[in-house]
């Protein structure tokens, strides 16, 4: 597929704005974050504004940036969501970072003219109860929220929290040596423990916790700490009841609900772009090769599918399962496209397994909010085929020079292994999720060039081949085509048959003295891929102007006026 010559002029624009900015080098709080989204509502007030949604169970903000020209809602948009996961926290920063660059770079004729096209909507950090952690006294991974819950299911709350047994301010592991255990040393790397592996006659030495105490005498550690659900499990594809940290039920918490209902409201957007640890950028999906069926009917209206609608008018027929459970083929060579203009911008290379979680908002996205959505975590490390993520970084942190990415596992006394040699050290939390902060910098730009990219690949309606044709008697033949000559279809394929998606039409309106003889005043445009067409014609009674448009709220609306004479 031959790439239009404005998404290079894009990229272009970007690399060299890209070496204008200032590089960043921190990683902001949640105060500094907000600080930063406020401002650039104040610094580009006919650009952009702010809103908070919501406040999360730790009273925090969900913020939402919408960015653009015009009527910024009945335009073409795209999403663009940070703090998918807690620990993600670079995801944060590429978010506001993108805002930040296109904002600065609005000015640029090439950026100007997307800002008139698209809409862009901002969510600089959704979990901001979990990404907090990193910020205080006591750090660890987390990517729950803050709602107190019974994660452990015993009737008490939060009672198994954390606690820093070596007294460095981070939580690491524990382990225990005993000649029952069921971790080894790694032969790759003798730091970091492994399990024995019976099938090739290993035999376990250690047992491996969690740095913390068995508060509640469960012989688990810090399986009830504060918090919470994980929002990034709260979605409702695949959403696992009763699974970990995945809520009362999907969508029970007010930031998942909050974004949804934001989403849902905004028929205008046709993409999402999210910061997380799914990854259809790095590894672009697969479609199956058994692919549902739809009706003509399903696909015009949006109705029916996943329900088992199979019934028609006479014998009764057998339900029919039509949900989708892998990527469609039409939006598998998109997805494709896109991941390879991901590789080329970024120089990003040898992308890790793919993380897969029930509910994640990646695959609610697309499977059930019918959007092209895509997902990256923005930064990762090399690991080879077969090996222990643990030893390839501590491999790459080495390589790199990356400094202190382990605690050297040191003796400690611990209440409840009082006669056992108990040892806490271990690879030091975010670390291995996130870059280093003076590489901030270099991955914003690189990923502000590649969304401003994925925004000039949009759809985008024009009217090609018309022809009026005067048969005499005061009778009139239109003919005309709508082109898609965007990239994009007009829709995810996935999305032509849902009901959150708006279907595009087609309105002709004769002027008054006019009569409409043969063709629909309003017809539907079935979904165009990129580069393709459809076409229409009516024959009308009369002299005067014809007004015709085309499209829809999430690809745009494109008018013509044609003269009868």
């Amino acid at each position: 597929m031959k790439i239009p010559l404005k998404i290079m002029i894009l990229s272009l624009a970007a690399v060299a704005y890209a070496t204008q900015i200032s590089a960043q080098n921190k990683y902001r709080n949640f105060t500094e974050l907000s600080r930063k989204t406020e401002s650039l509502a104040k610094e580009y007030p006919a650009l952009c504004s702010v809103k908070s949604l919501v406040k999360t169970a730790g009273g925090k903000d969900i913020f939402v940036l919408t960015i653009g020209t015009g009527e910024k809602d009945q335009k073409p948009a795209i999403a663009v969501l940070g703090g998918i996961e807690g620990n993600y926290l670079a995801g944060r920063e590429l978010a506001l970072g993108f805002a930040e660059n296109l904002l600065k770079d609005s000015g640029n004729p090439d950026i100007k003219q997307l800002l008139s096209s698209i809409t862009f909507y901002v969510f600089p950090d959704i979990s901001p109860d979990a990404s907090e952690q990193y910020f205080t006294g006591l750090k660890y991974e987390r990517v729950i929220n803050s709602r107190s819950t019974d994660d452990d299911r015993d009737f008490v709350s939060d009672e198994d929290p954390y606690e820093d047994l070596n007294g460095d301010g981070i939580i690491t592991l524990i382990r225990v040596s005993d000649p029952a255990g069921t971790f080894i040393e790694s032969d790759d790397d003798r730091r970091i423990m492994v399990a024995a592996d019976l099938s090739k006659g290993q035999k376990g030495s250690y047992f491996v916790y969690s740095e913390g105490i068995d508060n509640d005498k469960d012989g688990k550690f810090n399986e009830d700490g504060p918090g919470g659900v994980n929002p990034n499990r709260n979605f409702t594809c695949n959403y696992e009841e009763y699974g970990q940290n995945s809520g009362y039920h999907a969508m029970s918490e007010p930031e998942t609900k909050a974004v949804a209902d934001f989403l849902f409201d905004h028929f205008n957007i046709y993409s999402t772009v999210a910061f997380g640890p799914q990854d259809n950028l790095g590894q672009p999906l697969k479609a199956s090769e058994k692919q549902p069926e739809f009706t003509s009917f399903e696909q015009g209206m949006g109705r029916g599918v996943g329900m088992g609608m199979g019934m028609t008018r006479g014998a009764p027929r057998e339900p029919v399962d039509r949900r989708i459970t892998a990527i469609l083929k039409k939006d598998e060579i998109i997805n494709k496209l896109v991941s390879d203009k991901y590789h080329e911008i970024t120089g990003a290379k040898g992308a890790p397994s793919a993380v897969q979680a029930p509910g994640n908002f990646m695959d609610w996205a697309y499977y059930h909010y019918g959007r092209y959505s895509f997902s990256t975590p923005g930064w990762w490390y090399p690991v080879e085929k077969g090996k222990n993520s643990e030893v390839a970084f501590l491999s790459f942190a080495e390589k790199n020079r990356i400094p202190d990415a382990f605690v050297p596992w040191t003796e400690i006394k611990h209440p409840d292994f009082p006669s056992k040699k108990t040892e806490a050290g271990g690879i030091k939390p975010f670390i291995m999720n996130n870059p280093p902060a003076d590489t901030l910098g270099y991955l914003i730009s690189k990923h502000y060039e590649f969304i401003t990219a994925l925004a000039a690949m949009h759809p985008e309606l024009e009217f090609i081949d018309t022809k009026i044709e005067n048969r005499g008697d005061n009778l009139f033949s239109i003919t005309l085509k709508v082109h898609n000559r965007g990239i994009f279809a007009t829709a995810a394929e996935a999305g032509s048959i849902n009901q959150w998606t708006k279907i595009m039409r087609m309105v002709i309106e004769p002027a008054k003295g006019q009569t409409l003889l043969s063709g629909q005043k309003i017809q539907r445009i079935q979904r165009l891929e990129g580069g393709s067409t459809a076409e229409f014609s009516w024959l009308i009674s009369g002299k005067g102007s014809v007004l015709i448009s085309a499209g829809a709220i999430n690809v745009g609306t494109i008018k013509t006026t044609l003269e009868l004479k």
